[in-house]
């Protein structure tokens, strides 16, 4: 009897024969042999090869990666960034579970749950009573209804990894002089609860009580806070504040705060690119700054659709640029669903002699559609019909490019 050893494949293949010869493998019945043999986990603890161990860890995962993977279709790389990144570390389902239960009782949908786990992998390393219970006791004590809470959280989660005493509660008291209702503030906080955060809080602070020594109202305040809360926490805001102050805009008024916001979201190359092609329509600076000041929001309005306004009021209806200075807000409609439909009304009500040739141009375009219809459509009888049809062919039209996914500019 011979017994024969090889290696093949990392296993180790013993072989049991009754004759001296070599035995010829490429003949050899397995049934009519004896065969032992060991493991490759066991093979490889007596080797300890670097490719065996290299092996060995990429087919094994930690268990809150499969648990990610398993339970919430996570990715394979999703999963093990939050791993890497140390947002899960638990290797049993005991603690996930918990949070997960947590979640359910509190009003979370298996979606909404899904989504939720998503955006923030590490609540399932959470504490759920010691960590969670708080502040959802904290957003329900301040007039947050259950479903307000679950849209909110699951939209934005990140409040829920901050500190209630040091974080959240000091924001809080901060944001609420300007708010209505405890729940507002709640509601603007969780939402912007990552602008709020990403710059440090003294600066949060500092900047608030700035605006209000400035003479800002408190409800341009809370407007910007619920719009454009990046604003407030900007590192250049005193400086914008000046900036617009010295084009003439008094801080205590609404307009201010509209001015703010069109002077920070416009770069100067691209406030310089919208006066040249206003002047380019035959308005001065002077006229800019003037329009400017009697709608600030007319400058958030592309460069693209100042052109197709001033061409259409310019060209195909021949009236007078220098009109629109006066009415700057017209800029700010839509020209397909707004600006056409009435502008054939009223071209049509001049060619008829039925409105004043002196008469402001730009009236029409400041009444809701209500209104509009009654002073300018329905009060000329005889002509009501023919000139109601016309308004609502343009509107359709105009409805008709969007359904065809023809965007308008904005």
């Amino acid at each position: 009897m011979l017994k024969t050893c090889f290696l093949s494949n990392n296993v180790v293949l013993c072989f049991i024969t009754t004759k001296s010869t070599t035995p010829k493998f490429n003949n050899l019945n397995f049934n009519q042999h004896s065969l032992f043999s060991i493991s490759l986990r066991s093979f490889c603890t007596i080797t300890a090869t670097s490719k065996s161990e290299s092996e060995s860890e990429s087919n094994t995962h930690p268990f809150s990666v499969s648990y990610l993977i398993n339970n919430f279709g996570l990715s394979h790389e999703s999963a093990l960034t939050a791993f890497n990144s140390k947002q899960v570390r638990f290797n049993t389902p005991d603690n996930p579970d918990s949070v997960i239960t947590f979640l359910q009782n509190h009003g979370f949908s298996h979606s909404d749950i899904r989504i939720i786990i998503k955006k923030a992998p590490w609540l399932l390393s959470s504490q759920p009573h010691k960590r969670l219970l708080p502040k959802f006791q904290f957003f329900l004590s301040n007039g947050v209804s259950s479903s307000d809470i679950v849209s909110l959280l699951t939209t934005n989660p990140r409040i829920l990894r901050s500190s209630l005493e040091d974080r959240i509660i000091p924001l809080f008291e901060l944001l609420s002089r300007f708010f209505k209702t405890d729940k507002d503030t709640i509601v603007c906080l969780i939402k912007h609860w990552t602008t709020f955060t990403i710059n440090p809080y003294h600066l949060v602070v500092a900047n608030i009580n700035f605006m209000t020594d400035f003479g800002i109202s408190g409800s341009t305040i809370a407007r910007l806070l619920r719009s454009k809360p990046f604003l407030i926490c900007s590192k250049d805001l005193i400086k914008s504040l000046e900036e617009v102050k010295g084009l003439g805009f008094d801080p205590s008024t609404t307009t201010f705060g509209h001015a703010i916001l069109a002077n920070n979201c416009t770069s100067k190359n691209l406030w310089d690119d919208k006066v040249d092609v206003l002047k380019k329509w035959g308005w001065s600076d002077e006229d800019v700054i003037r329009a400017f000041r009697c709608r600030p929001d007319m400058m958030l309005t592309s460069v693209e659709k100042i052109n197709l306004v001033m061409n259409f009021w310019v060209n195909q209806l021949g009236w007078n640029s220098l009109a629109l200075t006066k009415r700057p807000h017209i800029f700010t409609h839509s020209l397909e669903k707004w600006i056409i439909p009435r502008a054939f009304v009223v071209q049509y009500l001049l060619m008829k002699g039925l409105r004043k040739k002196n008469a402001s141009l730009v009236t029409p375009f400041r009444y809701s559609e209500k209104v509009f219809l009654s002073k300018f459509v329905f009060s000329f009888k005889e002509e009501s019909g023919y000139l109601l049809k016309l308004y609502e062919e343009k509107k359709k039209h105009a409805y008709a490019m969007e359904n065809n996914g023809m965007p308008f500019p904005n």
